[in-house]
């Protein structure tokens, strides 16, 4: 839990629980209000350097479907970010997944890898025979 200790000569010197849910709808919020208006100055930047109007013409006078979400991209692109940055852990799952896409070469030289550092870390015995 995050603690917020307020000034004492503004609330009497309490703390205020702020859940992990409310800190991030606060970042989330902030990002949405402060900076996500300006996704449309980037679009339109973005058309101009190409010498566009609109980028499409599926509303007649309004451009395409992507000029009334300019900042809706950018907002997306945010939370992306911000949640594969800050709240979702690793996962060894995509890690295995990956892992085993490679070549039975390059996963043999991982294992070589990790069964060093794991013998280094005092984790499993060095008699561990090798292949």
């Amino acid at each position: 839990m995050l603690y917020l200790h307020f000034c004492s000569h503004c609330w009497d010197g309490k703390q205020s629980q702020i859940y992990p849910f409310q800190f991030h709808s606060i970042a989330l919020s902030t990002f949405g209000s402060l900076i996500g208006p300006f996704g449309g100055f980037f679009a339109s930047g973005f058309k101009r350097a190409f010498k566009i109007k609109d980028f499409a013409d599926t509303i007649p006078g309004h451009g395409g479907i992507m000029d009334r979400f300019d900042c809706q991209y950018l907002m997306a692109t945010f939370v992306h970010v911000y949640i594969a940055s800050f709240i979702r852990g690793p996962n060894p799952s995509k890690v295995l997944q990956q892992l085993l896409v490679l070549q039975p070469e390059q996963q043999l030289s991982i294992y070589k890898v990790f069964k060093a550092h794991l013998i280094e870390k005092g984790v499993i015995p060095a008699s561990v025979s090798d292949l």
